[in-house]
C-alpha cells in the first residue's frame, strides 16, 4: 500500500479506527511525523489532539539500545534487565535520564505553545506515528501512556514491517496497521511524499485542534481549515490549483496572486520532496503576505517520482522548470524568479542560465548548486545562496558554486542552522532573506 502523503495516510487510518468513534478517545501523535496523521484521525473521531513527547533512554555508547523511556510529568519506565546486561552505571543512568529530560521539556514547549496537556487518565488513548520501523519508540509511547494512567491504549500506524507488529502487540491493548509489507526497510519508501515534518507545522496543527476543540468543529469547513491537507493554502490572496504543461508534461501546481502581485516567485523543490513541503510552504507564505505570487509545483509526475534516479536528474528538472515558467507567462506578464531547495536549486540555476527563461532573481536555500556545475557563469539573474552554519558539507559546496557564478550574488549563512532550518526562528530568517532578495530584484523600486 503506497500513500500519497501525511495527509492521506491519517485519513485511511481514520477509517480503520473509527469502531474507536463511541470510546470518547484522546488521540496523540508521536513527534513530528506522526502529528499530521493523528490531525486526521482525531478531526474524523471528534477526539482532541495532543502530541505525546517520549525519549528514550540509550545505553551509553551503544544508543540504538534503548533501556527505557521517560515522559511528561515525571513518568519514568525503566528495563532493570537491559540495564544489568547493558553494564549501565547508576551514574550513567541518571546522567542520560538528565539530558533526555532536559530535550524532553523543551520539545513539550515547543510544540505545545504554552497550552495544558490534554487528561488522558482513564481514557482511551490512540498514539499515532507515520510509519514504525523497529517499533522501539512506539513501545516505549505506549508505556508512558499507561504509566500515565489511560485505561486502554491502541497503537495506530499507517504501516510497519510484521515483525514489528507482533511484538507491539505485547505492548498494547490494540494495534492497527493498515499495511505490514514483508519487504520494508523504511517508512519513507511507502510513501510519495515523505518530507520532513517541521517543528512549525507540529504546533500550527495543534493549535488548529486545540481552537477547533473550544468551538464547533461540525460547523466549519476542514478544507478552509485544515494545515495539512495537501490543497490547503499557502497565505493571502487568490490560490487556484493548477495543471502546468510543461513542453507536454502535465504536472500539478498551485498558484497564489495576491492583489496586485508585482512578481510570482516560482518553487523548485528539491530531491524526496514535492509542492507539499511544509518548510517551502512557509516560505512561500511569507512572500504572499509581502505581496509576491508563488507557484508551488511538482517538477516530476508522481510516476517519474517513483524512479528515484529521476530527482537528481537536474537537467531534466532544469528543462521541467523552464518548461513551466514559459507555461507562467501566459498567465501573468509581471516578472518571475526562482526560489530552490536541494537539488532544485541547482535546477533553478541551470534553468536561469537557459536562453528564453528571463529570470529575475534566483534564491537558494540549503541547494546544491553546485550539480549546475557548467551552468553557472551562464547565470544572469542576482542569486542569494542560504545556508544553515552548521551544515558545513553544504556551506563548502556552496562557496564552490559561488566562485562560479558571474553574476550578482551573495552566500548568507543561518548561525546555529542544520540543512532543513528545522532550529526555532531559523525557518523565519530563511523568508526574511528570500523576501527581501526578491522584493529588491523582482519589484520597482522607488527612486
Amino acid at each position: 500500500m503506497l500513500f500519497t502523503d501525511r495527509v492521506d495516510a491519517g485519513q485511511r487510518l481514520a477509517e480503520a479506527l473509527r469502531h474507536l468513534r463511541e470510546e470518547d478517545p484522546v488521540v496523540l501523535g508521536l513527534p513530528r511525523g506522526g502529528v499530521p496523521v493523528a490531525f486526521q484521525v482525531a478531526r474524523e473521531l471528534g477526539a482532541p489532539l495532543d502530541v505525546i513527547v517520549v525519549r528514550k533512554l540509550g545505553v551509553p555508547y551503544h544508543r540504538e539500545l534503548g533501556f527505557g523511556a521517560i515522559g511528561e510529568g515525571g513518568v519514568r519506565v525503566i528495563s532493570d534487565d537491559i540495564v544489568r546486561r547493558g553494564h549501565v552505571s547508576r551514574k550513567d543512568v541518571e546522567s542520560v535520564e538528565h539530558a533526555e529530560e532536559a530535550e524532553l521539556v523543551r520539545q513539550a514547549r515547543r510544540f505545545r505553545a504554552g497550552r495544558e496537556r490534554v487528561g488522558i487518565a482513564g481514557r482511551t488513548v490512540i498514539v499515532v506515528d507515520d510509519g514504525i520501523a523497529t517499533g522501539s519508540t512506539a513501545a516505549a509511547a505506549c508505556e508512558v501512556v499507561r504509566a500515565q494512567g489511560a485505561a486502554r491504549v491502541v497503537l495506530a500506524a499507517p504501516v510497519a514491517p510484521p515483525d514489528a507488529v507482533a511484538w507491539l502487540r505485547t505492548e498494547a491493548d490494540e494495534v492497527v496497521c493498515l499495511s505490514t509489507p514483508r519487504a520494508f526497510s523504511a517508512v519513507g519508501e511507502w510513501y510519495r511524499d515523505f518530507s520532513q515534518t517541521a517543528d512549525e507545522e507540529v504546533v500550527e496543527l495543534l493549535d488548529q485542534a486545540a481552537r477547533s476543540a473550544s468551538s464547533d468543529p461540525a460547523g466549519s469547513d476542514p478544507a478552509q481549515s485544515d494545515p495539512s491537507r495537501s490543497d490547503a493554502r499557502s497565505g493571502p490572496g487568490k490560490s487556484e490549483d493548477v495543471e502546468i504543461d510543461a513542453r507536454g508534461v502535465l504536472l500539478g501546481g498551485e498558484l497564489t496572486v495576491p492583489d496586485g502581485a508585482a512578481a510570482v516567485v516560482m518553487f523548485a523543490h528539491g530531491s524526496g520532496s514535492s509542492r507539499r513541503s511544509p518548510r517551502n510552504r512557509s516560505v512561500a507564505a511569507a512572500l504572499n503576505r509581502a505581496g509576491l505570487g508563488t507557484l508551488l509545483f511538482d517538477l516530476l509526475t508522481p510516476a517519474e517520482a517513483d524512479d528515484r534516479a529521476n530527482v537528481f536528474d537536474i537537467e531534466i528538472l532544469a528543462r521541467r522548470l523552464a518548461g513551466a515558467t514559459q507555461w507562467l507567462r501566459t498567465r501573468t506578464p509581471v516578472p518571475i524568479g526562482y526560489f530552490g531547495a536541494s537539488t532544485g536549486a541547482a535546477a533553478a540555476l541551470w534553468a536561469a542560465a537557459s536562453a528564453g527563461t528571463d529570470v529575475g532573481a534566483v534564491v537558494s536555500r540549503g541547494g546544491r548548486p553546485d550539480l549546475a556545475g557548467s551552468r553557472l557563469p551562464g547565470v544572469r539573474a542576482p542569486t542569494l545562496l542560504i545556508v544553515g552554519g552548521r551544515d558545513t558539507t553544504v556551506l563548502d559546496l556552496n562557496r564552490q558554486a559561488q566562485a562560479a557564478l558571474r553574476c550578482e550574488n551573495r552566500l548568507e549563512i543561518v548561525p546555529g542552522a542544520t540543512h532543513l532550518f528545522e532550529e526555532p526562528g531559523a525557518l523565519d530568517e530563511v523568508s526574511e532573506l528570500a523576501m527581501d532578495w526578491f522584493t529588491r530584484h523582482l519589484t520597482p523600486q522607488e527612486p
